[in-house]
Order: C-alpha cells, then sequence, then structure tokens
C-alpha cells in the first residue's frame, strides 16, 4: 500500500506543479487553488509512504520521477524545449532512481 500513496503522491504532485505554472504567478486563483491543494494532498500521501518506505528511497523516487515527470509535461502541454543534454539528462535521473531501489532491496 505504501508505494500506490508514493504513486499517488507523484501523480498529485504532477498537477500540482503543472497548476502553479498556469497561476502565472498566483495571479490566476483557480489554478493557484488547485495547487496549493494539490501539494497538500502529495505531501499527505508521501507522509504515508514514508510509514513503510525509508525516507531516502521514498524521496528519491519522489523527486526523481517528478523532475522527468513534469519536464515531460511542460515539453508536452507548455511547449518547452528539451535539448539532447536535456534528454540525456532525464535518463540519468530513472537510471538513478532505478539504482537506488535496486541498492536498497538489500537493506529494507
Amino acid at each position: 500500500m505504501s508505494y500506490i500513496y508514493l504513486i499517488i503522491a507523484i501523480i498529485i504532485e504532477l498537477g500540482a506543479t503543472s497548476s502553479l505554472k498556469a497561476s502565472d504567478g498566483f495571479t490566476n486563483w483557480l489554478y493557484t487553488t488547485i495547487s496549493l491543494i494539490g501539494y497538500g494532498v502529495s505531501f499527505y500521501c508521501l507522509s504515508m509512504a514514508l510509514r513503510e518506505i525509508p525516507v531516502g528511497i521514498a524521496y528519491a523516487v519522489w523527486s526523481g520521477i517528478g523532475t522527468v515527470g513534469i519536464c515531460l509535461l511542460a515539453w508536452l502541454i507548455f511547449k518547452q524545449n528539451l535539448s539532447l543534454i536535456s534528454i540525456v539528462g532525464i535518463a540519468l535521473i530513472v537510471v538513478g532512481v532505478v539504482i537506488v531501489n535496486l541498492g536498497s532491496a538489500g537493506h529494507s
């Protein structure tokens, strides 16, 4: 169940961060509200995941997948350009998250 909470936290955080961009510096109250509530729910779900998942592992997964996800959403929704070096960096984040999880399997 902890990994389900973690996945929910990541998905909601992606929505909250996208809404933060759309809030235009907190001038659009709809997106501001969605963003603030989204972050609150995301942190709650992350805290529930931390009941069983070590904090270092959970945060590495949350921040790593969140970073990759928001880069992809920014590319798709906000038409942000991704250079080759950015794509390599995103791939390295994915590899890093996998390595952290593989390394933690024996230490849980």
